[in-house]
């Protein structure tokens, strides 16, 4: 086949038969994992808290195995449009190589970990044993995940979209079929419960790996994965790496946002647990078909600056970047419009329905502005600037929401706690509201020193109270300088991807 019809095709067109099929297959995808849930939420609500708590190290798991591959598919690309054809196979052959040594190791890890990151989140030992049985047979299966993973981001980056879509199906489709089967035990199959969930899963993952094996060797493709290219070299493994790593960084990030936001809601509920758990398994939907989009831009951004096209780079860009907006516009409808029945797919509970009604319309009207950053992410990725995308991704995950999430939780515990018989006592929340972030500022200058035990109580109640109300000034500068700096940031980001 070949490929030089990612530099000749008219762009939008282009984009439109690259990205397409991938969206599909990102769509089904997503069902799966909708279905997924919603047959598992079908055994208990533990059954579904469970799965919401395992989820981080699932996507931990598949974070790394698909960014090491979004790697090995941007250098592919660049080598195929910079005619460097011995470099592209060389990347292919040792990248499934050293990605499904990644699967073991990471699979080995986590099988290890999962009952102390269970007890991490809850005390309840249903719910923990639930978690550890699902964990058991998913992670079996992580070698093949990874190879399979591989394949498709090779098939990706000689433009081969329908193949790497219908063996995506394949496996989708197997999981959703043998779900019910086997978490219920319909027929000849036993009742396995969650464990259920887990092995249908893992066959899902076999039926799509060998389905990229039968389309390899049936209809060859530019680039071949062989034995004799397997062994490592310096400088392709560090340009691998380079894009791999920080592409892995990026998809795990959301895993160490769920950890978080966990840790912090477990303190009031496992219903808003539950709650987050089906927000990411009903954003998944939506993201994955974005990512559908990125998936088809990525290579054809790559083959174009390794050929030296940066016009159509900067068209490729545009064009996908249109594509995203619409399936945000649709997802933001969708979220407000019947919030209640998209929360409803995992639990019967009236109260966690109507929490996640409402956290749902609100977490929605982000999702058209966050178009911008998962466009700019996956171009910056075609073009082999992997530390820039990892600067977007930071301050998408971590560096702004698990502050405010912190902030926000902090702020409601002491309005609580402040609100009497008599109504609001707003001095005594101004100072406790403030405390975390000025304290430390007011016990520089008054340590106690020579003081006797009353004295030493005084001065540090005295610290107490002044770093209190000097704390919420400095959050508010803090707020002020952390949004000035996230502005500089883009704006610097954005300079360099224009001059690209």
């Amino acid at each position: 086949m070949n490929e030089t019809f990612m530099k000749e095709k008219p762009v939008m067109p282009l984009v439109i038969s690259m990205a397409l099929p991938m969206t599909f297959s990102m769509l089904v995808n997503a069902l799966y994992n909708i279905i997924d849930s919603y047959f598992v939420a079908q055994i208990s609500e533990d059954a579904m808290t469970a799965l919401s708590l395992v989820f981080p190290l699932q996507n931990l798991v598949n974070a790394v195995v698909i960014g090491f591959a979004i790697g090995i598919n941007a250098t592919m690309a660049y080598y195929l449009g910079a005619q460097k054809q011995q470099l592209a196979d060389k990347t292919a052959s040792l990248g499934m190589l050293l990605n499904m040594l990644h699967g073991l190791v990471l699979a080995i890890g986590c099988i290890a970990v999962m009952p102390a990151f269970l007890r991490m989140f809850t005390r309840q030992t249903e719910i923990i044993g639930m978690g550890v049985q699902y964990s058991n047979i998913v992670f079996l299966f992580a070698v093949p995940n990874a190879a399979a993973l591989c394949f498709e981001k090779i098939f990706q980056a000689v433009g081969r979209m329908k193949t790497s879509m219908f063996c995506m199906l394949l496996g989708c489709v197997t999981n959703i079929v043998l779900d019910p089967l086997l978490i219920f035990g319909i027929g000849i199959f036993p009742a396995m419960g969650i464990r259920g969930a887990a092995l249908a899963t893992g066959i899902g993952q076999i039926v799509s790996l060998a389905g990229y094996l039968t389309a390899y060797y049936w209809k060859p493709i530019p680039a071949k994965v062989k034995v004799r290219n397997m062994k490592p070299e310096k400088q392709l493994c560090k340009k691998v790496y380079s894009i791999g790593i920080p592409a892995t960084l990026s998809l795990a990030l959301p895993s160490v946002q769920v950890s978080a936001l966990n840790a912090i809601l477990a303190v009031y509920s496992a219903s808003y647990v539950l709650v987050l758990g089906a927000y990411f398994k009903l954003q998944t939907f939506l993201y994955l078909t974005g990512n559908g989009v990125v998936q088809g831009m990525r290579p054809l951004i790559g083959y174009n600056y390794g050929a030296g096209e940066s016009k159509r780079v900067k068209e490729i860009f545009r064009s996908a970047l249109f594509l995203i907006v619409i399936v945000m516009v649709i997802g933001t409808i969708l979220c407000m419009a019947v919030p209640q029945a998209l929360i409803g797919l995992f639990t019967g509970n009236p109260e966690t329905i109507r929490l996640g009604r409402e956290a749902l319309r609100l977490i929605s009207i982000g999702f058209i502005v966050s178009s911008v950053s998962v466009t700019v992410s996956g171009a910056l990725e075609g073009l082999g600037k992997g530390k820039e995308s990892l600067v977007i991704s930071l301050l998408r995950y971590i560096v702004v929401i698990l502050p405010l999430a912190f902030i926000v939780v902090w702020l409601d515990m002491c309005y609580w706690i402040c609100l009497g018989e008599n109504g609001m006592n707003w001095f005594q929340f101004w100072i406790m509201g403030g405390f975390p972030f000025g304290i430390q500022k007011m016990l520089v200058l008054l340590i106690p020193r020579n003081f006797g035990i009353a004295g030493s109580i005084g001065v540090l109640a005295l610290d107490a109270i002044i770093g209190g109300m000097i704390g919420v000034i400095a959050l508010a500068i803090k707020i002020i300088a952390i949004i000035r700096e996230v502005i500089n940031i883009i704006m610097e980001l954005a300079g360099k991807r224009i001059s690209c």
